[in-house]
């Protein structure tokens, strides 16, 4: 039996036929030219309407972080800069299909060569490039798979709205040799609950209809399984019906509360999280309202939209995310698309240096919806780093009349300067993917730093109980939560929790495990697992020496 490593980033245990990703669009020869360069940029500019069209039904049907990437991916399809590029070689006598390759082979070279997020966004634009290419020749557009049987997906890497459109009765599992674990690929997966494998090596040479056997937790593929991993799958698909509910009060066995909440990115997801009886909403994505539009969306838009949010949880916490544009979320009329490094420029709160008045009013439109609902609304802004920004912020929202300002911990120095910055907030919540890909220097997408963008790095987790140590020093507690993918992980929940953090909030599917988990545990052993995790030397060790101290996660399939 062959076996292939990569990175777990979704737990479960199945076993399925393999399903190969479809080729990409062939290229268009080179030598293609078009009748009428007027009919070829007519049918470009049908072919890209139709393309955007299509992705944003697809994210109309979507919610949460499936909705935010196809949105941002339908804007490609438009893209001005690649139909500007297609139809001037279309104007030389080039094919329609021809010239739309040429021209995203351009942009997507200017991307990578920016690096960054923008270099992320490659993928993007050859996405769009194969889908246009698709539309133009009568061809389907480029996606999963279709078949009548359940499968396991493999691919090289996902595009954002080939992950956005997975469909959980059908994909089994997800394996892709590329990605990492903080991609979108990851997150989506996690979200839809399926066990997922990225980084995985050499898994593209496996065979279509190939039997395999993916352990999502440990990160394996195993080729032709046989009776032991017939009986491990077995076993977790028992443990995961006992999985399927949480009980709405996330607490120790000792009976130290530790609220657990969810990340939702609109009112679907809302109401959804509460269903699963997510104790409130940890991060509210506030990137729907703005995602796919040209201009900032009306005070009465953004009021309709928080409202839905805070209605499906009355009397509950709502943390709010100020809006997160740049790097990856680029707004035609809030950022600079030409930055040279986008991942360390004008994103999340630096906006407002550039564009003052957009948080102000979004802020505004959060307090006038906070004060149509029962809902405990607090607020936090991403990519603070100094505690003059803490100060300017927690200016604002008292302005605006917003009670509870806060921070998200994302880069190292918020972490470092945690007791001066809460000195002028109220909370804290510490982004995890972001904090690991900045205190890392790793970029979260790629699959070569896989290793590196991982929440258990030592590193990471220093930050994590500095930010804990700043939030006690000024002798009173502030509450230090955590809203990124790492709280969804039950073995790394109880060193978060042990590491002093109050509160954790994931996807909604997560909220049972991470329950079970935590509720095997009391808060001193908690604390003595984090102890054991804070002196691993590496991540896999943390991680490994952690997992050692709870057997339970055997027991449940985590």
């Amino acid at each position: 039996m062959s076996n292939f490593a990569g990175v777990g980033v979704s737990p479960g245990r199945v076993i399925g036929p393999v399903r190969h990703m479809a080729e990409a669009v062939g290229e268009p020869p080179a030598d293609e030219r078009n009748d009428s360069p007027e009919a070829a940029s007519e049918s470009l500019a049908a072919a890209s309407k139709a393309v955007q069209e299509e992705l944003k039904r697809r994210a109309a049907a979507a919610t949460g972080d499936a909705r935010a990437v196809l949105q941002a991916t339908s804007l490609m399809a438009a893209d001005p800069m690649l139909l500007k590029s297609a139809k001037k070689l279309i104007a030389k006598g080039v094919s329609a299909e021809r010239a739309v390759w040429e021209a995203g082979a351009s942009v997507a070279e200017m991307l990578h060569n920016l690096g960054g997020y923008m270099a992320e966004r490659t993928a993007d634009v050859l996405d769009v490039r194969s889908r246009l290419v698709a539309e133009l020749r009568g061809l389907p557009a480029p996606g999963i798979p279709s078949s009548t049987t359940p499968f396991v997906l493999i691919a090289e890497d996902l595009a954002p709205a080939d992950t956005a459109t997975l469909d959980p009765a059908m994909v089994l599992a997800l394996v892709t040799s590329g990605g990492g674990p903080q991609s979108h690929t990851a997150i989506i997966a996690r979200a839809l609950g399926l066990p997922a494998v990225v980084a995985a090596s050499g898994v593209d040479g496996i065979e279509e209809g190939a039997s395999v056997f993916v352990d999502g937790a440990a990160g394996t593929i195993a080729l032709d399984p046989g009776a032991d991993e017939e009986a491990a799958a077995a076993e977790y698909r028992a443990a995961a019906e006992a999985l399927t509910v949480f009980d709405g009060v996330g607490i120790t066995a000792d009976g130290h509360e530790v609220p657990l909440l969810a990340n939702v990115g609109g009112a679907k997801d809302a109401v959804k999280a509460a269903a699963a009886g997510a104790q409130g909403v940890g991060l509210l994505r506030t990137e729907f309202c703005f995602l796919g539009r040209d201009t900032e969306p009306t005070a009465e838009e953004q009021m309709e939209a928080y409202r839905g949010v805070f209605d499906a949880f009355p009397g509950k916490k709502v943390v709010v995310r100020t809006l997160d544009a740049g790097a990856d979320k680029p707004l035609p009329f809030l950022t600079d698309t030409t930055e040279p490094n986008p991942a360390l420029g004008v994103r999340g709160y630096r906006t407002d240096l550039t564009s003052p008045g957009v948080l102000a009013r979004q802020l505004m439109a959060i307090a006038d919806a906070a004060a149509q609902a029962t809902a405990d609304v607090w607020v936090m802004a991403p990519m603070i780093s100094t505690a003059e920004e803490a100060a300017d912020f927690a200016a604002l929202c008292a302005t605006a009349g917003l009670r509870t300002p806060g921070v998200m911990v994302e880069v190292p120095s918020a972490a470092l300067t945690a007791e001066a910055i809460l000195t002028e907030v109220s909370f804290a919540s510490l982004g995890t993917n972001d904090l690991t890909q900045y205190t890392m220097a790793a970029d979260r997408q790629l699959g070569s730093l896989a290793a590196l963008n991982n929440s258990w790095q030592p590193a990471l987790l220093r930050m994590v109980h500095l930010t804990v140590e700043g939030s006690l020093a000024e002798g009173h507690a502030k509450p230090v939560g955590i809203c990124g993918e790492a709280a969804a992980d039950p073995a790394l929940a109880v060193v978060l929790v042990g590491l002093g953090v109050s509160t954790l909030s994931m996807t909604p599917r997560a909220l049972a495990g991470v329950g079970a988990v935590l509720n095997s545990v009391t808060r001193a052993d908690a604390e003595r697992i984090a102890g054991i995790a804070l002196a691993a030397p590496t991540a896999a060790e943390a991680r490994a020496r952690t997992r050692a101290e709870l057997p339970i996660l055997e027991q449940l399939g985590l």
